[in-house]
């Protein structure tokens, strides 16, 4: 009979379970077991990197890589990227055990970024913890969901939580237009470009190998197959939207965004250097303000969501587009004189979404008496950036189990569990 207990992974952490030097921090041996990867987003890249640090050989498998032209990029690169607690994927969830999974999940990718972005000798990363600010219509304390959610952030662990009014007058925001009430903290903004950049080669160097072929089909069918093809001993599944098709996976559907891009030298507006938004859960399911700093010189506006929208064909005068510069602008009136990045003026791609929660599971169903040895980590809609190392860390665990045949458990209503780390000790000085 198969089990029910819950399996409990622990939290990765930078310097301890995974370190960004370009050398594993357990090397391979002759015996390690070696995994297949699919997909070569943000999910799949930090579920690779943790996997190598682990001591295990990895070959990732992608249809399409980061590019950095002015050509259609990946989802990875579309992203917002700024951190959020709870991100607001986690609007989608249908139950309280998966929204308790994404609050971990995120949290564990918090202190990463962080990190990250502390140490001087990974500017190329792209990460900076940044002032990002959260600003509501109408005072917080009339609303019960905001106000548990604003407690909750302030005793999470993040960094520099504040409220007031300052934070509207301080940064120039029209009260009028949205800035009633808010609160802010100190949160990790991505550059998306670079940390993709950064996360490819740093995965090369630590041992990875990258090979580019798109699979078609279900997974589960043709897992002997890859991996008899490949010599691995498992399988994980980062391949977002695809998994409609690679998983089996029917709930699997994108939601169309885009964000235009701003000049943010300081030359045409004054330079803009804190993350400014309206979440979507205060009203604005689909169309929100979303300002944020990408980068010393580019500032992005977004945001919207169009549900099973599949075409990429927008552009300055669509009419959401436009609509979405009206709306940041209304918020931020300094904005009206601002230049559009003229090589990149937009950037728009499909959030992979799922209808049944975030899947970070096993695959549950096999072809033969033997669990299969698929893990499935995917439907994280625009929020892979926020919950990657703590999805990443899950996988781990889910590895090992398939590792060792142990049968397959749904995750659906197993609440997370913390228990102490008792892998190796690490020692490492952090400049």
């Amino acid at each position: 009979m198969a089990s029910t207990t819950p399996a409990v992974y622990p939290k990765l952490m930078l310097w301890r379970d995974l370190t960004p030097l370009p050398t594993p921090l357990n090397k391979p041996t002759e015996t390690s077991p070696h995994i297949l990867v699919v997909g070569g987003g943000v999910i799949g890249l930090t579920t690779t990197w943790s996997l190598l640090d682990q001591g295990y050989k990895v070959t990732v498998l992608s249809k399409e890589w980061a590019t950095f032209g002015k050509e259609q990029r990946i989802a990875s690169q579309i992203a917002g990227a700024l951190w959020e607690y709870p991100p607001a994927v986690c609007g989608q969830h249908t139950d309280k055990i998966s929204l308790q999974h994404s609050k971990k999940w995120c949290m564990v990718a918090y202190h990463v970024w962080h990190a990250i972005a502390a140490d001087p000798n990974y500017k190329s990363a792209g990460v900076r913890m940044m002032p990002s600010n959260f600003y509501f219509p109408n005072p917080i304390d009339g609303d019960d969901f905001q106000t548990e959610k604003m407690n909750e952030i302030a005793a999470s662990g993040v960094l520099g939580f504040q409220r007031g009014a300052h934070l509207i007058k301080n940064y120039s925001v029209d009260p009028e237009n949205g800035g009633v009430d808010a609160y802010g903290i100190m949160a990790p903004v991505i550059d998306t470009d670079a940390g993709m950049k950064w996360l490819m080669e740093l995965v090369q160097a630590k041992g990875a190998t990258l090979v580019t072929e798109a699979i078609h089909g279900d997974l589960l069918t043709q897992e002997h197959a890859l991996r008899t093809r490949f010599g691995v001993e498992a399988i994980i599944n980062c391949t977002g939207i695809a998994s409609a098709e690679t998983a089996g996976d029917d709930s699997c559907y994108p939601i169309r965004g885009g964000l235009i891009r701003l000049v943010n030298d300081g030359v045409k507006m004054p330079k803009v250097e804190a993350a400014l938004t309206i979440s979507a859960d205060v009203g604005r399911q689909n169309e929100i303000v979303f300002i944020v700093p990408r980068n010393d010189n580019t500032l992005l506006l977004g945001g919207f969501t169009e549900p099973n929208e599949w075409s990429l064909d927008l552009n300055l005068e669509s009419p959401v587009i436009k609509r979405m510069k009206e709306r940041c602008e209304a918020f931020l009136p300094s904005l009206k004189t601002a230049q559009i990045d003229p090589d990149y003026p937009v950037a728009q791609g499909l959030r992979p979404f799922r209808q049944r929660n975030i899947r970070v599971e096993r695959e549950l169903r096999s072809l033969g008496d033997t669990p299969s040895r698929i893990v499935h980590s995917y439907g994280h809609g625009g929020a892979g950036w926020s919950l990657s190392f703590g999805c990443a860390g899950d996988v781990l665990g889910l590895v090992k189990d398939a590792l060792q045949d142990l049968p397959a458990v749904s995750r659906t209503n197993q609440a997370p569990v913390d228990l102490p780390y008792s892998g190796p000790a690490v020692h490492a000085t952090v400049a």
